[in-house]
């Protein structure tokens, strides 16, 4: 299990590192990037699953779920919850690393950057309308389309797993559509160690100006993904993809 702890924290550090720092490329004062849209956040979001999941199997964990409710939803199709608490505390770790490295990599940006909004933008999420039930419903349905889907791409009626590493592509693709298709209600989270761990490092680190973490809507992205995730693992289950 320590390789496989290894490899989800070194992933998720991945994963973090470049997902937001798309967002923090497009969002902060004087960067090259800024400006440059959701298109390319949605885009660099994929990519950064994609880098993420490779470097986590790299590093001992084949599993490369990055994210506590793939994890979950894992978990309900196979049986085996083994994997579960392990995973989370690898994921949320590497998680607040990758959220520091952004941080360091954009130092100058912070302090010429007098919106704190955009500031909270670069960790973690917020909804573009506030509404409990409707942003927890857009966690919900983003998350079950994830697990349903990486389950599909990994069965063995679709078979992605000829060409070593083309489930990983697909399953960056998947990100994407994702992004591009629902993401523009909540930010898409859709696993909670991808927005707590940020928020965390968010709280904690000196970034100039700076608003609240915004903790009262810190429940959704967090609550969301894991019933959409267990809401998928039973779908999966049940379909015996």
């Amino acid at each position: 299990m320590g390789a496989k702890f290894f490899g989800e924290f070194m992933g998720t550090l991945v994963l973090i590192l470049l997902g937001n720092g798309v967002v923090a490329n497009v969002s902060l004062r004087h960067s090259k990037a800024e400006g440059a849209g959701w298109t390319a956040i949605a885009a660099g979001w994929a990519f950064a699953v994609m880098a993420g999941s490779f470097t986590a199997t790299a590093c001992g964990s084949p599993d490369s779920h990055l994210n506590p409710a793939m994890t979950l939803g894992m978990a309900i199709v196979s049986g085996d919850f083994s994997k579960v608490l392990p995973f989370l505390a690898a994921q949320l770790l590497g998680a607040v690393a990758g959220a520091i490295a952004v941080w360091l990599h954009f130092l100058p940006h912070w302090k010429v950057t007098d919106d704190a909004n955009l500031k909270l933008a670069c960790f973690s999420t917020s909804p573009a309308i506030p509404n409990f039930g409707a942003n927890l419903l857009s966690e919900i349905i983003g998350t079950f389309v994830l697990v349903t889907v990486v389950g599909a791409i990994f069965s063995g009626k679709v078979a992605a797993g000829p060409v070593a590493g083309l489930g990983t592509v697909l399953s960056a693709a998947v990100i994407w559509a994702i992004g591009l298709s629902l993401g523009g209600t909540t930010g898409y989270a859709i696993n909670p160690a991808r927005d707590l761990g940020p928020r965390i490092a968010h709280a904690m680190l000196p970034l100039g100006k700076k608003a609240g973490s915004n903790w009262g809507y810190a429940a959704i992205p967090v609550v969301g993904p894991l019933l959409g995730a267990m809401l998928a693992g039973i779908f999966v289950r049940a379909a015996h993809f």
